[in-house]
């Protein structure tokens, strides 16, 4: 089913989601990730796919996308930028190279926007399947979780939310440790949700 134009109760948050699912999907799917383990430009994706989802469905500018993501304005221009087709084709080099660029992170991102608008995704699907692979990756399945309950939450993140952010994302584990512990040990302040999953990342391997 297609989706409709934007509407002011749009779940942007949610629709994100689904085109971070997608732009995985794009990329190979689970086989393609295990082989490529080094995923350090995960969180770059899923910014991207933020940057696109508010730029297409709110026309916001470059300015205010950077703002709201936590990232350079030329960051999110490089991103916005990209043209998809040449991003696919350099895809599997820099794949192999573990070292994946915003133009190409940028490009992936809006094909995947694309074609999740044109409905093109099977979301129960892909969330199921991008459980049991991020897990295995991961030693967890919080990463895909963990985007869902980002939701309602307001970045940059002082030190003083740090109670509300408890309660936001508690419940979780991550190599045996659970959330509200990982929270009291990383530094404040949390830039943006990639932010988030990086510091809670470190402070589970205890960087």
């Amino acid at each position: 089913m297609i989706l409709e134009a934007k509407s002011e109760d749009t779940d942007y948050d949610t629709l994100t989601l689904r085109v971070f699912l997608k732009a995985l999907e794009i990329i190979g799917g689970p086989r393609k990730l295990f082989k490529y383990r080094n995923l350090m430009w995960i969180p770059s994706l899923m910014e991207a796919c933020y940057a696109v989802v508010l730029k297409e469905e709110e026309m916001k500018p470059e300015n205010k996308i950077a703002e709201i993501i936590g990232i350079t304005k030329q960051t999110v221009r490089n991103m916005l930028t990209a043209n998809p087709e040449p991003a696919l084709k350099k895809l599997e080099r820099e794949l192999e190279n573990k070292e994946i660029k915003i133009h190409t992170i940028g490009g992936l991102a809006k094909l995947a926007y694309k074609e999740v608008k044109e409905g093109k995704d099977n979301l129960s699907f892909v969330l199921a399947v991008s459980k049991v692979y991020l897990s295995q990756l991961f030693d967890t399945e919080w990463p895909v979780e963990m985007l869902a309950s980002f939701n309602g939450l307001d970045f940059p993140i002082s030190d003083n939310n740090k109670e509300i952010l408890s309660k936001k994302i508690g419940g979780f584990s991550f190599k045996g440790k659970d959330t509200e512990e990982l929270i009291d040990m990383i530094k404040f302040p949390i830039k943006s949700h990639a932010d988030l999953l990086y510091k809670l990342r470190e402070a589970a391997n205890g960087s």
